[in-house]
């Protein structure tokens, strides 16, 4: 693979106070080469010294092994296409007119285009999906769009290097998408050696061959996606002290609620997913399992539960860690079920911790945000302990449905009912011990 842009001792800022030094960077053929890292860092700076639009500090800068420092503007133009934030005047200009100023370094001495390059224009613009904007003046349109009509700019050029300092900027989910298609698609099947920065990390971790991580200090990781999206590499780039960055989910989790846990959520299978974020941003604490280390849940959970019963992924839960979970059941003082959760063969045993909760008169709630309010007012005494030893048979019914079997794959929340059922039993003996939530 022969390598389109490269760099040696490379050093960027700005007059002669370097920001950052001893660059060395390669980029081959078809390959997409992404820069990370905190606002501020360096990255623009890095890209524009590339292009020429900042003045290098020291070191190299080549295109196909050409000194760029060397090349006419207009070779320059047909080797490198660029897309910076920068805002562009455009008085008058329409989107076509726009798109068709990347055909400028191919034109004759009057800048008049071709057929074939009028087809160029029309292509670009189709591709990136403003070809219905080609008659409205580039001003009147949203940044979204503006930004697409740049990209169709940089695509006329065909270059063999494009570098776009955050394109997705403006861009909505759909426009991404359809953005990072469009750069693999240049990358794989036209050999454009591209080079961008991006703020979306999981976006970067997608798309790239190759990450290189821009930190305050400099060049702090290079490498594959694999390489770099591991252990703490993201939580140190960014300094994120406030919460987690998840690898397997390429996102981030805000900072786990603080203090002794509320409420245990029983859950699993992605049941808990959406339990863990609501409890989250109402700031209630709270300890869940039984989670196998490969179960989606246990990824969120880890970041935002204070407590997590796990077990090694492909287990059945054991004795151990059904004491360890009805322990902390019994430390949070109630227990709710994730809505979805599901039971099958491998977490049957799960059942027995609802059941058990309710012989100890632990509340089972309905409403999870309702732990606090729980946890501060329900009383357990030895006449409420009493009234569910009694209650034993009719405890164990509703759980053990389908003439004692489980594994059935039944919907957790259809036990909810029976619970309430029961309580409501009891409340009518005992109104004043038994609170239901």
């Amino acid at each position: 693979m022969s390598v389109k842009l490269s760099t040696e001792g490379l050093s960027v800022g700005y007059g002669r106070k370097p920001l950052i030094e001893d660059i060395a960077m390669r980029i081959g053929d078809g390959e997409i080469v992404t820069l990370i890292g905190p606002n501020g860092a360096g990255k623009s700076t890095i890209l524009k010294t590339l292009t020429r639009h900042l003045q290098k500090i020291r070191g190299s800068v080549a295109i196909i092994g050409e000194d760029v420092s060397k090349m006419s503007d207009k070779k320059f133009a047909e080797k490198v296409s660029v897309v910076l934030t920068d805002r562009i005047k455009a008085d008058r200009m329409t989107c076509e007119e726009v798109a068709a100023a990347g055909r400028y370094p191919y034109t004759d001495f009057f800048g008049r285009l071709t057929e074939k390059d009028r087809g160029i224009v029309e292509d670009s613009l189709k591709r990136v999906g403003v070809w219905e904007f080609k008659d409205r003046q580039f001003d009147s349109l949203s940044d979204g769009q503006r930004q697409r009509v740049m990209l169709a700019r940089a695509i006329c050029q065909q270059p063999q290097v494009l570098v776009l300092d955050e394109p997705t900027s403006f861009l909505d989910i759909k426009h991404k998408i359809e953005l990072l298609d469009i750069l693999r698609e240049l990358a794989k099947e036209h050999g454009v050696s591209i080079l961008l920065s991006l703020h979306e990390i999981d976006l970067a971790a997608k798309i790239s061959d190759t990450v290189i991580c821009v930190a305050d200090d400099g060049i702090r990781k290079v490498g594959a996606p694999q390489e770099v999206f591991c252990g703490d590499t993201i939580k140190e780039l960014y300094n994120i002290e406030n919460g987690e960055y998840n690898l397997v989910f390429g996102s981030v989790e805000l900072k786990a609620p603080q203090g002794k846990p509320s409420v245990f959520v029983l859950a699993g299978g992605g049941a808990g997913i959406s339990v863990y974020r609501a409890l989250q941003r109402r700031q209630i604490p709270f300890s869940t399992g039984i989670l196998c280390e490969n179960d989606i849940d246990y990824q969120v959970a880890k970041a935002l539960a204070e407590t997590v019963i796990s077990i090694p992924a492909f287990e059945m839960p054991s004795e151990e860690s059904l004491a360890s979970a009805m322990e902390e059941i019994r430390r949070a003082g109630a227990l709710y079920v994730a809505p979805q959760l599901r039971f099958g063969t491998c977490n049957a045993a799960m059942r027995k911790l609802i059941g058990d909760s309710a012989l100890r008169g632990i509340a089972i709630l309905e409403d999870p945000f309702a732990a606090k309010a729980q946890a501060e007012s329900f009383e357990s005494d030895a006449k409420t302990a009493a009234h569910f030893e009694k209650s034993d048979a009719k405890t164990a019914a509703p759980f053990e449905k389908n003439g004692g079997k489980v594994g059935t794959g039944e919907p957790a929340g259809g036990v909810m009912p029976a619970l309430k059922s029961l309580q409501r039993a009891e409340d009518a003996e005992d109104e004043s011990k038994i609170r239901t939530i």
